[in-house]
């Protein structure tokens, strides 16, 4: 068996979330590229499985990726979600979360609010999880 095969589901929304990853968080990005994408080639199925389906062959999981714990808390956990085709020996990836304010980074700079990224959109709410975060942090 020479290995498994990645592809996408939709290759261009994908490569946009990558590449603001790379951008926002750096952290995330190189655990992705140096240790999930050689392991899932190999064969290696990292991450929680979520779902299977034994008709169609099929296994789907979740990875949480490294992340800074303040962009965890304000945006959400990063997370790697794909698919597995064990008969053809195919990886698909579908997406990478938390796609909303990955796309937003994507489209135009984000701003930061104290080392962390705020969205355009909520930044007012981004500021509150932040200031609130520090507030418990520092008691």
């Amino acid at each position: 068996m020479k290995g498994f095969v990645l592809d996408y589901i939709d290759e261009n929304e994908f490569s946009k979330l990558e590449r603001s990853l790379k951008k926002y968080n750096m952290l995330a990005y190189k655990e992705l590229n140096f240790n999930c994408y050689p392991a899932l080639r190999s064969g290696e199925f990292l991450g929680e499985l979520i779902s299977q389906n034994k008709k169609n062959g099929t296994q789907t999981y979740e990875l949480k990726l490294k992340s800074d714990k303040k962009f965890s808390q304000v945006h959400g956990e990063v997370k790697l979600i794909y698919t597995v085709y064990l008969k053809e020996n195919t990886v698909m990836l579908k997406e990478i979360t938390p796609k909303k304010i990955l796309l937003e980074g994507h489209k135009s700079e984000l701003g930061t609010y104290k080392g962390i990224m705020i969205s355009k959109e909520n930044a007012s709410k981004d500021m509150f999880k932040i200031d609130l975060l520090n507030m418990l942090q520092n008691k």
